[in-house]
């Protein structure tokens, strides 16, 4: 059955994010892409930050908490939008306590609530299409958490759909929704979202279907040039970010930061 999105454009105007830890290479990964250089992995978190401001939003600047190597990407720790706040529990249990300081920042802005034993669920999994929610079921999602999030999502005028992701990290790092009923998508979830418009990526990019829509611009990693004329011609104002180094993490552009 065809999700129907209803188009209702929110612009963010706050974002939350976390300096990465002198002990960020510690982190979990499996991309096999080597060891992240943390000088780099500072310089390129700053330029995101820089990013953020040109599109807008009033940033939050927490600092490392060097309990939590995977801090900085803090996207998994809440799932927010302007009418509810929602603290996750992460499926990685060495990341549990990372949520409790975004917990503390969001409290000051409107209701919240939490996901609790035995759910599961990292923000990852959690992909936003205007009015609508697809909750990613993943090894770090389960089942649970997913149908706490969709009852808390529910009461607060939502509609969700939930997503099996059998192989990768999480949902986002294979499709994202660009605003304006597009989406772009590696060939696994390509039929989500139909019969919205989804660009397919070619397989020398996958990396690139991680990018963040904000306000008015599209922020991509940089270096897919394929993927980023495809953005270009349905008119995307973008702007392009190194991400080598959080790329060595399993990281991309949203994990980086909480926006709402």
């Amino acid at each position: 059955m065809p999700i129907i999105i209803k188009f209702c454009k929110e612009l963010y105007t706050r974002a939350i994010v976390r300096r990465p830890g002198r002990n960020f290479a510690n982190g979990i990964t499996s991309s096999n892409l080597g060891k992240p250089d943390f000088t780099m992995a500072l310089e390129q978190h700053a330029a995101y930050c820089e990013a953020l401001v040109k599109c807008g939003v009033e940033l939050t600047v927490l600092e490392a908490d060097e309990r939590y190597p995977d801090g900085c990407f803090v996207e998994d720790t809440a799932v927010v939008n302007s009418r509810v706040k929602v603290i996750s529990r992460p499926g990685a249990a060495t990341r549990r306590g990372e949520e409790e300081a975004i917990a503390r920042v969001l409290a000051g802005y409107g209701p919240t609530e939490s996901i609790t034993t035995p759910g599961t669920l990292e923000g990852g999994d959690i992909l936003r299409a205007e009015n609508h929610y697809f909750i990613g079921i993943s090894e770090r999602t389960n089942k649970e958490g997913a149908g706490q999030l969709s009852d808390i999502l529910s009461k607060h005028g939502f509609t969700t759909s939930f997503i099996p992701v059998e192989a990768g990290l999480h949902l986002k790092s294979d499709i994202a929704y660009l605003g304006d009923r597009n989406f772009v998508s590696t060939p696994v979830f390509s039929h989500v979202a139909q019969p919205a418009n989804t660009i397919i990526l070619d397989p020398d990019e996958y990396y690139s279907a991680n990018c963040l829509r904000v306000n008015e611009y599209l922020l991509i990693a940089k270096g897919f040039p394929k993927s980023r004329m495809k953005m270009l011609e349905l008119g995307y104002n973008i702007i392009e970010l190194d991400m080598s180094e959080f790329s060595k993490m399993d990281g991309g552009l949203t994990c980086l930061s909480l926006l709402f």
